[in-house]
């Protein structure tokens, strides 16, 4: 954000009163704010992911519905984002849970909001990083950093190996955005049940009320059968439980 939206201050975030000597926090302020502190944090659609489009494959090969509801998501973004409400896309390896959860990011990002990409291995390595002596940033600030964009992606939820620190790091995670009522989208290859003794119930059980029930995509790995002129659409009218024949 540069302008101010409002046209109420003079990009800075406070409107001055020059007449009665006072100053108030603008009604950009907290954009401003959660913007700078997304600055800290990886806002970048990976280079595979950055021709994405509803108009091109693999997202043409996964199943109508599924794409339709990724569709009528970006529509309402700014009203998704503003409500708190999110995404979260299960199944097969390699049937385009990726590809969906980039359009949104991509979407995001060049309406202005702010928003962070990582996968879970990934993001347990930033949060990692924060113990050095030498790190640009302290624990609590990089949480709170993922606390306040607008939208937090995590790919792979449920691949790292789980302990107790990988559990309460997760938990703390969107427990914060499920207080602050911020938008996530969570990608994983497990069902609820099996997320649920990954990650825990009760992280669990946030998530369904955060994006309720799971866009299911089940079939083929698409990474293998690139070559293939001609497959079945992935992510068939199945519901969570139900595995094709």
């Amino acid at each position: 954000m540069t302008r101010c939206p409002y046209e109420e201050c003079d990009d800075s975030g406070f409107v001055i009163d020059l007449e009665a000597r006072t100053t108030r926090a603008c009604r950009c302020r907290p954009q401003r704010i959660a913007e700078a502190k997304a600055r800290r944090l990886s806002a970048v659609i990976p280079r595979r992911f950055a021709e994405v489009s509803f108009d091109r494959p693999p997202v043409t090969q996964i199943a109508a519905h599924v794409v339709e509801e990724i569709r009528r998501y970006v529509a309402a973004l700014d009203e998704r984002l503003d409500c708190g409400r999110g995404i979260w896309l299960m199944g097969d390896v390699g049937t385009g849970k990726t590809s969906l959860a980039m359009l949104i990011s991509k979407a995001a990002l060049e309406r202005g909001r702010s928003v962070a990409i990582y996968s879970l291995p990934k993001l347990l390595y930033e949060l990692r990083k924060t113990y050095d002596d030498s790190s640009e940033m302290t624990y609590l600030g990089l949480v709170e950093s993922l606390a306040s964009v607008d939208l937090l992606h995590i790919d792979d939820v449920g691949a790292e190996r789980s302990n107790e620190w990988v559990l309460e790091q997760l938990y703390t995670i969107i427990n914060a955005r499920y207080e602050e009522e911020r938008s996530v989208i969570i990608t994983t290859n497990l069902e609820p049940a099996e997320l649920e003794q990954q990650i825990t119930e009760r992280t669990v059980s946030r998530l369904t009320e955060m994006c309720g029930d799971p866009l299911a995509l089940f079939g083929e790995d698409q990474r293998k059968a690139v070559d293939l002129p001609s497959r079945r659409p992935v992510g068939g009218p199945l519901r969570y439980g139900e595995y094709p024949a």
